[in-house]
């Protein structure tokens, strides 16, 4: 009697299936539950430990690392996946979709993976994270490793933020877009202040080792924006490269794969990606409420001004 042979698994299988305990212990918790706070900003309990945070501190930067900085809904999951694509073109290597934000896991996990995997891997590495400027590893920030800001406007990241709380377990449920849009103007969601986000990076945005795109940038001129973006990062694309990487990264073909790529956790992951969305829960008050605390805390400093914010948020 023959057998079938059990297909190996993956590292994605495996994450697929650590996000699928994560999502089923998160449901039985309460709100207050699901958060902790660390250097006054909260974070997620079940993804995030200040013991990590402490462990990442360990990395040690490669010349030819390539990071994303985001604040949470600014495009993460995109960029991340446009840039393996790029290293498949530039480095013959492919994607490995797998790697999850910098900050996420165990601290167990992280220090293994700091200390043998991920300093075996092959270069360029690519890292994501959400994390403040000044809690970024202090070897990125002694070698002047290169970091990819990707901004977005404050109010299509709202909407984007309340939609993924309400579909992510693992985050507090709001039952109203009112209640959520209080909490995010207050500093009470995971990762903080939106606000304070952005300027922590501000103070660093002429750096030459640190360059600042909008979500909005990329995707109305994803072309001139990768060209950039490449350039940025001592890489050459053709193209035909180019053409073939926006086909494979338009928000249509990530949210098709996206149960390949992230399991259920997918649904949460991809939404709609669109640009004025915003408009579709704000009231003209909250409008005025989000203009006044951009015009108090951003407007004049240079991320303000890469903003556009009149263009972007304005009825």
């Amino acid at each position: 009697m023959s057998t079938l042979k059990q297909k190996p698994r993956t590292e994605r299988d495996k994450f697929i299936d650590a996000i699928v305990k994560v999502t089923e212990e998160a449901s039985k918790k309460s709100a207050e539950e699901l958060l902790f706070l660390y250097k006054g900003v909260l974070y997620p309990i079940y993804i995030c430990s200040e013991a990590t945070f402490q462990a990442v501190q360990s990395l040690e930067a490669r010349e030819d690392d390539m990071f994303i900085a985001t604040y949470p809904k600014c495009g993460t999951n995109w960029i991340t996946q446009v840039l393996h694509e790029v290293v498949y073109f530039t480095h013959n290597r492919e994607p490995l979709l797998e790697d999850a934000m910098l900050e996420f896991g165990e601290p167990e996990k992280v220090e293994i993976c700091l200390k043998s995997s991920i300093k075996r891997q092959a270069s360029p590495r690519i890292f994501s994270t959400h994390l403040y400027y000044n809690d970024m590893p202090k070897s990125f920030i002694a070698n002047k490793s290169k970091i990819l800001w990707i901004l977005r406007n404050p109010k299509d990241t709202a909407v984007s933020f309340y939609h993924f709380c309400n579909n992510n377990p693992i985050l507090p449920t709001y039952h109203s877009w009112d209640s959520f849009f209080q909490d995010y103007m207050n500093a009470k969601v995971c990762y903080g202040s939106y606000f304070d986000h952005a300027l922590s990076w501000n103070e660093h945005i002429d750096e030459e080792n640190i360059m600042a795109v909008t979500f909005e940038e990329i995707k109305e001129d994803f072309a001139t924006q990768l060209k950039k973006i490449c350039k940025f990062f001592g890489l050459h694309l053709t193209n035909e490269q180019i053409n073939k990487i926006e086909n494979k990264t338009t928000f249509k073909s990530m949210k098709e794969k996206s149960h390949e790529t992230h399991g259920e956790f997918g649904d949460s992951m991809f939404r709609k990606g669109e640009i004025g969305d915003w408009r579709s829960l704000f009231t003209e008050e909250q409008s005025r409420e989000m203009d006044a605390k951009f015009e108090e805390r951003l407007a004049g400093t240079k991320v303000g001004k890469k903003l556009n914010y009149n263009k972007y948020c304005k009825f």
